[in-house]
């Protein structure tokens, strides 16, 4: 089964602490993965940001909320037992526990306010909250991957509608923004001055030109397939060298993806999917127009208190 969502795991953690006991959050994440039969691979399934197991962080999220609407409590880091509004909501017997059932609450209303004081009006928000499944972390990791997933297909069009030489450009653009070329200048001079057998240019590996790489850079319309990266091996060969980047504008076949991995030289193919990405990772045609920083509590600074 999939991992349950926050708010699924609402009513089973108040259930854990229905007991009257405090618990250790850590114990309880066991437990509840234990109730929901989740497995050792579901269990190390990260959150987009990498910070945490996902269920474990939709766990969090359920304690948290149940704490905003007082149904939960804590008294030392990391633990947490239930309030007596928590029992009495227990003994109504629900068939489940969620935002719209917390936003009963004072409490949890007042925070909700907090968290969404853009505007945006009571019904709209509650709304938003109880379609969701996604804990606010994993909403907003969604939101900025659409918002890429976007900018990216923008990127690669504009790409594919330059010229030629603003296509070299860019390719030069990149290959320094990722630390290889030496200056923008060496790079330069390097990329499109080979004209050598299916090679596009040369450029240092690093900036004291210890190695070299061979690049081979086309605006294509159809399918890459394996003889044209088959007759850029074969031109590294000619020149003896063992590493190679052929970066395209449209895509590869699995030919040629399969025959790159096989060839004794390194080679790297970058399509246009790729190219894109590489270029917002590299900030390579792309400004940035905002910066959300995703924080937490630093425990160790209340530890004195």
């Amino acid at each position: 089964m999939p991992i349950p969502d926050y708010q699924t795991l609402m009513l089973p953690l108040l259930r854990l602490a229905g007991d009257g006991q405090e618990h250790r959050f850590r114990d309880a994440v066991e437990t509840l993965a234990a109730e929901f039969g989740i497995t050792d691979e579901e269990r190390s399934e990260m959150i987009p940001s990498g910070t945490s197991p996902v269920f474990d962080n939709r766990v969090g999220w359920a304690r948290s909320y149940m704490k905003q609407a007082c149904l939960l409590d804590s008294q030392e880091r990391g633990t947490f037992y239930i309030t007596d509004r928590g029992r009495k909501l227990l003994a109504e017997k629900p068939e489940r526990i969620d935002v719209t059932l917390l936003n009963r609450y004072e409490e949890f209303r007042q925070f909700r306010t907090r968290r969404h004081d853009n505007g945006e009006t009571e019904a709209g928000r509650q709304e938003t909250e109880v379609i969701t499944e996604q804990t606010p972390e994993e909403a907003l990791a969604a939101a900025y991957s659409k918002l890429r997933g976007n900018l990216e297909a923008e990127i690669l069009a504009q790409v594919k509608a330059a010229s030629p030489a603003f296509f070299e450009r860019l390719v030069i653009d990149l290959l320094v923004a990722m630390g290889y070329g030496g200056s923008r200048q060496d790079a330069g001079r390097a990329v499109g001055r080979s004209g050598d057998g299916g090679i596009d240019g040369i450029i240092k590996e690093d900036r004291l030109g210890l190695d070299v790489i061979y690049v081979q850079a086309k605006r294509w319309e159809g399918v890459v397939g394996r003889p044209e990266v088959q007759k850029f091996a074969g031109a590294l060969q000619g020149q003896r060298a063992t590493k190679g980047v052929f970066i395209t504008t449209s895509s590869f076949s699995r030919d040629a993806e399969d025959y790159a991995k096989l060839i004794n030289s390194k080679i790297i193919l970058i399509d246009g999917e790729r190219l894109a990405g590489l270029m917002v990772d590299h900030d390579v045609g792309v400004t940035a127009v905002g910066e959300y920083k995703l924080k937490k509590i630093d425990s160790d600074y209340f530890e004195g208190e």
